[in-house]
């Protein structure tokens, strides 16, 4: 039987001599490093862009990093609250999280989700192991209130949201030693025992700061941070950024994101990039080659 095709079957033997020579530097400095990945958006709903995400996974496993990954679930847990009859309700970009709602989410992001991404990197070699962050208290949270737009000075509480208190790194630790690949969902635990609907980007960047990883990846379904034309920015200082946001060139969805990465990077992480996830292997061409796919930032 013949092999399998490739995606690159059209490109000549030089042509991919000299794309693995130019992965070959950042395999050598990114040994043994950690990343966390932030997935979400279409590469997790779109087949082929899933497969190439877990495949991408595993290689950067397979050559000595150490991929973590975060994932979201927002239009999963919408579509099941939607079959048993319940309204989602927003916030502030925030889902209202009633005790109902909450056991929706936890067998979304804990159950259904979590398993899937599991199921799919180990299909491509993978040795991946699901968690929420109530196991072993990894992910401590409080109630998160937030602050009421129309009446200035009061508080509004959501329900059962949550914001990361801290983060115990053992189990992460330890399945990394032993070549685990740890993907997350972002339920935390609260002091009592309550269970806590957090955001997965800010998950991602607390884990990412708690374990001095390497790079933070936020995988989103824009191109990254662009400027006033519609191009592309990348290698931003913390200072620029403060800068974009301050004459509003950052705006919008984008700007709890861009927050998130400069937080980590300020708070120890080298680098944090949001990239393009609708591209297949955006993962490994932001990771892995010298332009990449997003935008980066560093603290200066």
């Amino acid at each position: 039987m013949d092999e399998p095709s490739s995606p690159v079957s059209h490109y000549s033997p030089a042509d991919k001599a000299q794309i693995l020579s130019e992965a070959l530097p950042f395999i050598q400095r990114f040994f043994d490093k950690t990343i966390v990945i932030k997935y979400g958006g279409n590469a997790m709903t779109d087949a082929t862009l899933k497969a190439g995400f877990a495949s991408d996974v595993v290689l950067l496993k397979l050559v000595g990093m150490n991929p973590v990954i975060v994932h979201g679930g927002g239009p999963q847990i919408g579509e099941l609250l939607q079959r048993v009859g319940k309204q989602s309700e927003f916030v502030q970009g925030m889902r209202v999280t009633d005790r109902e709602t909450m056991d929706v989410v936890e067998m979304v992001l804990g159950g259904l989700v979590n398993k899937e991404i599991v199921n799919l990197i180990n299909q491509h070699g993978g040795k991946a192991v699901g968690l929420t962050g109530k196991d072993g208290a990894m992910i401590r949270a409080r109630k998160l209130f937030i602050d009421d737009r129309e009446h200035a000075g009061n508080k509004l509480d959501i329900g059962s949201v949550g914001e990361v208190v801290c983060v115990d790194p053992e189990l992460v630790e330890l399945l990394d030693s032993r070549d685990f690949i740890p993907v997350i969902a972002p339920v935390g635990v609260g002091a009592d025992g309550e269970s806590y609907n957090i955001n997965a980007d800010l998950v991602a960047g607390k884990l990412a700061e708690t374990l001095h990883a390497e790079k933070l990846i936020l995988m989103t379904n824009t191109s990254g941070v662009l400027d006033r034309q519609g191009q592309l920015l990348t290698g931003l200082t913390a200072p620029r950024v403060h800068d974009l946001i301050v004459d509003g060139t950052i705006y919008g969805g984008m700007l709890p994101k861009v927050q998130c990465a400069l937080e980590s990077v300020r708070n120890g992480v080298q680098t944090a990039h949001i990239i393009d996830g609708r591209v297949k292997h955006a993962l490994l061409l932001e990771v892995l080659t010298r332009d990449g796919v997003g935008t980066l930032i560093r603290r200066n």
